[in-house]
């Protein structure tokens, strides 16, 4: 089984940093797809209050609930903060998206023992 694989069937709850309200935005498109596979999407956006449904929080550490996954959708450059948050409240896994490339903060992600899927 690959990383992907893995991810996806042992995640059942998803911090989104990053997620737009807006439709057209693949955030809110790939995140929209998720939750449609039963997915429980957690949306971390501090500009907003509710996507698809759910309330939106300002950071990871102001979640509530245990998150198994962390989806990113933030520039490269600010990806550490995430990183680092998602590392202090003990997540399964870090999933950067599509052009999201930190390979530092990867590697101290892995280092606390939490995979991490980014482009190469």
């Amino acid at each position: 089984m690959d990383l992907v694989d893995e991810q996806l069937q042992n995640s059942k709850t998803i911090a989104v940093v990053g997620l737009s309200g807006d439709p057209d935005r693949i955030s809110y498109r790939v995140t929209r797809y998720m939750q449609e596979q039963g997915y429980r999407i957690i949306p971390v956006n501090p500009m907003i209050e509710e996507v698809l449904g759910e309330k939106s929080y300002p950071d990871l550490q102001s979640v509530p609930d245990s998150i198994d996954m962390v989806n990113i959708f933030r520039r490269s450059e600010l990806v550490a903060p995430v990183v680092e948050q998602a590392i202090e409240i003990g997540v399964k896994y870090i999933w950067m998206q599509d052009g999201v490339v930190n390979p530092e903060w990867a590697a101290k992600a892995e280092a606390a023992g939490i995979p991490v899927i980014m482009d190469d």
